[in-house]
């Protein structure tokens, strides 16, 4: 790697030198790797291409599934999300003992490995909400219900500073892995104040389509406002919102 000097600067590949921009500037490199056509045909990297098909498939898949939920996993989702989906995906991939190397998937490996998976480090639900809740969802009658019990929210949830609201948002999802035209069902409970005041029973019911054949997710999630003048506003623009994966279905 060598910087490149001179009033005119490069993009690109010449001569086996490849130029280009990075955060330290203007670099050169000799052009070095395994040539794609070797890689592709070359029974030597017969694993390489094993390991990128199931690499790609991974990534599909966790693309198919943030995209069933997408209107509440962009409120509640880090940057870093789509990579540690795929770095959990590959994992549940390793589990499949149906398929040969390069053809596994993940619902034919453990996919409920994924329940828990958390869509925000900078809000988990797990440590965001301190009192048990149940997750329901039947195949055959297509019913999906959360039910979260009487509380005090100044005791049961941790909320960021700045916080005088919240609401329970929740998703069941039929997700179609193969070409991604999933189904979603959304719900979620009124903003509630933030306070020593017990609040009753939260039911968020999020009914899917009766003997779907389609793997079934349900999620879980908190959002938290601040009230200005009967206006709820989202706080610092959902940074601190939890949302996480409570339930799973294969087919």
């Amino acid at each position: 790697m060598a910087g490149q000097d001179g009033i005119i600067k490069l993009k690109g590949t010449l001569g086996g030198i490849t130029f280009y921009k990075s955060r330290d500037g203007y670099l050169a490199r000799e052009k070095g790797g395994v040539d794609r056509k070797r890689i592709a045909n070359d029974p030597a990297f017969k694993r390489t291409r094993e390991n990128g098909q199931e690499f790609g498939t991974a990534g599909k898949y966790g693309k198919f599934l943030r995209n069933a939920i997408r209107p509440i996993v962009q409120s509640a989702s880090d940057k870093r999300v789509v990579s540690r989906m795929l770095k959990a995906l590959m994992q549940i991939i390793k589990t499949d003992n149906i398929n040969e190397r390069g053809l596994r998937n993940p619902v034919d490996g453990d996919l409920e490995m994924l329940n828990g998976f958390e869509f925000n480090s900078m809000g988990v639900l797990t440590s965001s909400l301190f009192t048990p809740f149940t997750a329901t969802l039947d195949r055959n009658l297509g019913e999906g219900e959360i039910e979260i019990p009487e509380m005090v929210p100044s005791q049961m949830i941790a909320a960021p500073t700045g916080t005088t609201h919240f609401k329970f948002v929740a998703a069941a999802a039929e997700v179609d892995f193969i070409q991604g035209n999933s189904n979603a069902f959304y719900s979620s409970s009124q903003e509630i104040p933030w306070n020593n005041d017990s609040i009753p029973l939260t039911t968020l019911i999020n009914n899917v389509t009766p003997n779907s054949i389609l793997p079934l997710i349900q999620v879980l999630g908190i959002q938290f406002y601040q009230q200005i003048n009967n206006a709820f506003y989202p706080l610092n623009n959902g940074m601190f919102n939890a949302l996480a994966i409570v339930n799973i279905i294969k087919p």
